[in-house]
C-alpha cells in the first residue's frame, strides 16, 4: 500500500558476496532467502565499507518525427547492469576472480612445499560467473531478508592495486551482467523474504 512507512526503509547493514559456475552446467542458484547456498557457491569473504555498489543504465533513444518536435516513442537500445565492490581477502578464490582467470590458475608449485603461483595469461580468456549478494535488515523485532542474483556475467573492469604499508591491500572490481541465451530468463534478479511485497 503506497503512503509513508518507516517499516519499509531498509538498511544493508552487513551482507556477503558469492560466486558460482556459470555456463553449461551452472551452480544450482538459491530459489529462498532461507535456504543456505547451494553447493558450488563459495563465499568471497571481506569487503570494504563501501559495500556494494549496484548500477543500472538504460540508453533510450528517441523516435524523432517531422510532425512534431517531441519523440512519438522511445526505443530501448541498450542495458548495461553492474555491481561494484572491493575485495579485502587474498587467497585462491579471490586474486583468480579479480585476475580474470579460474580457481585452477592457482598451483601449487614443486619447487617448495606451501609455495603457490598464478600465471596471468598473456591471452585472456572468458571467465563467466554467476554472483550473488545478500544482506538481512533488523527493522525491531521483524528481519527482512535480500538476495540478488546474476546468473551470468563477469569481471569487465578492475581498480588499480595498491601495495603500500599504511593500508590493505583491496581488489576493486566492477562486475557486469551478461544476457542468458534463452532471452525469456532475466538478466538479474531479486529474492525478497520482505512483507512489504505481499
Amino acid at each position: 500500500m503506497a503512503g509513508n512507512s518507516g517499516k519499509e526503509i531498509r538498511v544493508a547493514g552487513t551482507g556477503r558476496v558469492l560466486v558460482g559456475k556459470a555456463g553449461a552446467t551452472p551452480s544450482a542458484a538459491p530459489v529462498d532467502t532461507t535456504v543456505p547456498w547451494p553447493t558450488g557457491w563459495v563465499e568471497l569473504g571481506y569487503t570494504t565499507t563501501d559495500g556494494i555498489k549496484f548500477n543500472k543504465k538504460d540508453k533510450i533513444d528517441p523516435v524523432d518525427t517531422w510532425q512534431s518536435v517531441s519523440p512519438a516513442r522511445f526505443i530501448y537500445s541498450d542495458r548495461d547492469l553492474t555491481v561494484k565492490f572491493q575485495l579485502l581477502q587474498l587467497n585462491k578464490d579471490t586474486l583468480p576472480f579479480f585476475m580474470g582467470g579460474g580457481a585452477a590458475a592457482v598451483a601449487a608449485t614443486p619447487a617448495e612445499a606451501g609455495t603457490y603461483r598464478y600465471d596471468l595469461a598473456t591471452n585472456p580468456q572468458s571467465d563467466e560467473r554467476q554472483l550473488g549478494f545478500e544482506f538481512t535488515d533488523y527493522n525491531g523485532t521483524t528481519a527482512v531478508a535480500y538476495r540478488f542474483i546474476v546468473p551470468r556475467g563477469q569481471v569487465t573492469e578492475t581498480e588499480e592495486l595498491s601495495l603500500t604499508r599504511s593500508g590493505a591491500i583491496k581488489l576493486g572490481v566492477t562486475f557486469t551482467a551478461v544476457g542468458q541465451d534463452d532471452p525469456t530468463k532475466p538478466l538479474a534478479y531479486w529474492l525478497m523474504k520482505d512483507g512489504s511485497y505481499a
